[in-house]
């Protein structure tokens, strides 16, 4: 959709090869990448890196939890996801449901408490 502003300056094609790089390749000499290698090795601005890192809730200096989408369709489907949260069909209901995976739904232990005075 139109938006206010100057034209983007970054494309799609740019912003699918940050994240494809990002996913699927470490840097020389580095255990991972950091938003100014990134920014360097692409020809980026740092900013750009760090907000398409945090959109697509990239953080690969965290090793201990990162994980790599083998998906080769990754990419498109998050531009699909993406594309229909923020411009939804004309009277269409979006859903979206988390997964959570080893997490059983129990009965609570505890009811639920009343509400305090003048909250809402």
């Amino acid at each position: 959709m139109p938006r206010s502003g100057g034209p983007r300056s970054v494309t799609d094609e740019q912003v699918a090869a940050l994240v494809t790089k990002t996913l699927q390749s470490a840097p020389r000499n580095a255990t991972h990448w950091s938003t100014r290698s990134m920014a360097k090795e692409l020809g980026l601005s740092q900013s750009t890196v760090s907000r398409i890192w945090r959109a697509f809730d990239l953080q690969p200096h965290r090793s201990q939890t990162f994980k790599l989408s083998t998906d080769p369709y990754f990419i498109d489907k998050v531009h699909d996801v993406v594309g229909l949260c923020l411009d939804p069909p004309e009277r269409a209901l979006v859903f979206c449901v988390d997964e959570k995976s080893q997490i059983q739904a129990l009965d609570r232990s505890q009811p639920v408490l009343p509400m305090m005075p003048g909250l809402s």
